[in-house]
């Protein structure tokens, strides 16, 4: 079912930001789920194709084995006709997929819980499933469809709202918004899934996330992670430069809702060696916004740990030391913390990290005093101080099961923070201010993205497991 490539975007007012007055992210989070509805953790099992689906405040697994590739067999055949697209299949199989699809990379349930996005690498769209239709196994489940310019999908992120939907187009250098509501804005009717704005980013979009009030997104593109060349230098000698063209531009840019306007972009390898971290990596991985949303967390390529942003500090020597594509250096924002977490493969070549992922996944708590890190590489979570940066680890020896290659942590109700253990196929629940673990939960193959959402109730009464 796929359709035909969009080639420019819909000429649309400016009013389709649709800012007004939002609800925040933490409010929607921390409200109960509307009448009829439940609140529920989506888990996306990226190899498989599935989702599961977690009761959000008793952690019992509700349903197993969604299906969210219900037109594979047609997405094949149509592929296997592209030479092009069959080549970047192909590509995205053995690279990003280590030999496998990928499937199911993201997902978001619309506000009323009928719909649930999903974006899907391997097959290069985002696609509108009937939650109903598919928690019963009907083949019938997609309701929309609407392809990437480019060759992959990726990371997304939904406003507060729920009224757009943020899509990383990986392999085009953009972010492509989409509608999640049927609505009419400054006269346009606009229907779920119709394609709105779009922003530039750096080489391989990545994370997107929204301010709580919806006015600002902060977004990171990571480079061409699926390439060789990881190491920065061979014994005394240094290929920085090298390094740098092998993966791309590599930013971090925070842009006004309103207008998609980026305001401030940096270069956040080069932001590192002036706070005296040469020869770290520029690529940003997931990321955590505190509440006061003037610093932020985040992971970056190769490194066992992570590092702590002010946005509003001054820049460090007061001067524009280098441009991100056409945009200066802003004459502010700083590294004020590297904090290092355990290297348990110190001796393990690079390019045999998992897309260049030491670590991939960190969230933070909703009163911001503790953050919560997935350890890739190194086969553990950790809860992390944001004050003293100390922290408590969650592995095999600690917890008597395995934390293989966890891949994604976000915040859930109640104080949660959720982990995708991605080799274990498993769902870890740790509590943040108990730093213990309340659940471990089977899901699906290869777990990966785990978001907040609703189900209704009489869908899940009818088909649950």
């Amino acid at each position: 079912m796929r359709r035909t490539a969009l080639l420019t975007l819909l000429a649309l007012p400016a009013a389709l930001a649709g800012l007004g007055v939002v609800e925040s992210a933490d409010a929607q989070s921390a409200a109960a789920a509307p009448t009829g509805l439940r609140d529920v953790m989506w888990v996306g099992n990226n190899w498989a194709g599935t989702a599961s689906i977690v009761d959000a405040n008793t952690l019992e697994v509700l349903k197993r084995g969604v299906n969210l590739i219900p037109d594979k067999e047609q997405e094949l055949a149509d592929i296997r006709t592209d030479p092009e697209r069959l080549a970047f299949y192909i590509a995205i199989q053995q690279g990003p997929g280590e030999g496998h699809d990928q499937y199911v990379d993201d997902m978001f349930t619309t506000k009323d819980g009928k719909y649930l996005a999903v974006s899907r690498p391997s097959f290069a769209d985002v696609v509108w499933v009937d939650v109903a239709k598919a928690v019963a196994g009907r083949t019938d489940s997609i309701v929309r469809e609407q392809p990437m310019d480019g060759h992959r999908t990726d990371h997304m992120g939904l406003s507060p709202d729920g009224r757009r939907l943020l899509v990383s187009d990986s392999t085009e250098r953009q972010v492509i918004e989409f509608s999640m509501v049927d609505e009419t804005v400054g006269g346009t009717t606009l229907k779920l899934g119709d394609r709105t704005r779009s922003f530039e980013s750096g080489e391989t979009p990545h994370e997107s996330n929204y301010t709580q009030d919806g006015s600002r997104v902060f977004h990171a593109s990571i480079g061409k992670v699926y390439t060789p060349g990881d190491e920065q230098g061979y014994g005394p000698v240094k290929i920085g430069p090298l390094h740098d063209a092998l993966k791309g531009d590599r930013w971090f840019q925070i842009l006004r809702n309103s207008d998609l306007k980026i305001t401030q972009r940096w270069d956040m390898g080069k932001e590192l060696a002036e706070a005296g971290y040469p020869d770290m990596s520029s690529a940003v991985r997931p990321m955590a916004i505190a509440p006061d949303e003037r610093f932020v967390y985040f992971q970056v390529s190769y490194f066992h740990g992570l590092v702590e942003f002010d946005t509003q500090a001054r820049d460090l020597n007061g001067l524009v030391d280098y441009t991100a594509g056409t945009i200066p250096e802003p004459r502010t924002g700083a590294v004020r913390r590297v904090v290092s977490l355990p290297n348990r493969v110190p001796t393990m070549p690079k390019e045999q990290y998992v897309n260049d992922s030491a670590h991939h996944g960190l969230s933070i708590d909703k009163a911001g005093t503790t953050l919560c890190a997935a350890g890739t590489m190194d086969d553990y979570a950790a809860l992390v101080d944001r004050r003293t940066m100390s922290y408590k680890v969650f592995d095999t020896a600690t917890t008597g099961h395995s934390y293989g290659k966890p891949y994604w942590t976000t915040e859930g109700l109640n104080n949660t923070c959720w982990i995708s253990l991605s080799e274990a196929d498993s769902v870890a629940v740790l509590d943040f201010s108990k730093k213990k673990e309340l659940a471990y939960l089977a899901v699906g193959d290869h777990p990966q993205r785990i978001r907040h959402g609703f189900v209704s109730n009489a869908v899940l009464a009818r088909y649950a497991d």
